[in-house]
């Protein structure tokens, strides 16, 4: 194992074990390495890494801290590296949200409360019925994001954040050039609203799955 792996791994074991706590501030460098029985230059290496995916928190004149470990914070470093993906590898992506997504729309159908149904409702009647794709899209994201929060799990939620990136510009694509592209997002958001008003977990479960899934089948074969 490198001495920069094995200082991450001992600095995780803190966190793990308690010894650190989120918001917790990390012993001066010096006290650090020596508990440790590790060299500065590889704690210093270890504690840029875990920085960098949102682990610690490093406060330039103050000091080293634990971030909240809050999932959103942890998350973002997913975010992060979906950003560089493959324009073949979305197609995974949307496999995997085909899965997680119509699972956190059937938990929203118990959750989410009516004055967050009717704003879901204005904002697709503010769209109306031939939006410019652009605005669709954007429309879209926000339409899912926030039935992904009533889902009340802010992991779930997270994730779905995460991979919802690399699907923007596959579904601006097929917004341009599929005929009806538009009429059915429309007609699919209006379906699955209207399984959240009924509470029908399995109606909103089963509609999610259509929703996503009709874009990947039209990916898979364009592709």
């Amino acid at each position: 194992m490198a001495v920069t792996d094995e200082a991450i791994d001992r600095i995780k074991e803190m966190i793990v074990s308690g010894a650190l706590r989120p918001g917790d501030r990390l012993p001066k460098e010096s006290e650090l390495a020596a508990e440790l029985g590790l060299s500065r230059n590889s704690l210093r290496e270890a504690v840029r890494a875990l920085s960098l995916i949102r682990i610690l928190d490093v406060r330039q004149g103050d000091g080293t801290y634990v971030t909240s470990l809050d999932p959103q914070v942890l998350l973002e470093a997913l975010s992060f590296v979906v950003d560089f993906h493959r324009d073949d590898t979305v197609l995974e992506f949307l496999a995997v949200r085909r899965i997680l997504e119509p699972a956190a729309t059937a938990m929203a159908a118990h959750r989410i409360a009516e004055p967050e149904l009717d704003s879901l409702e204005a904002s697709l009647d503010a769209l109306g019925d031939a939006p410019p794709v652009e605005e669709l899209v954007a429309a879209d994201l926000d339409f899912h994001r926030r039935i992904g929060a009533a889902s009340g799990n802010q992991v779930l939620c997270s994730l779905l954040d995460g991979l919802s990136g690399p699907a923007t510009r596959a579904r601006v694509w097929r917004g341009l050039t599929q005929e009806d592209a538009v009429d059915r997002t429309l007609y699919e958001h209006r379906a699955i609203l209207a399984a959240l008003r009924d509470r029908d977990a399995e109606a909103a479960r089963s509609w999610a799955t259509v929703h996503i899934a009709s874009v990947e089948q039209w990916l898979r074969s364009v592709l």
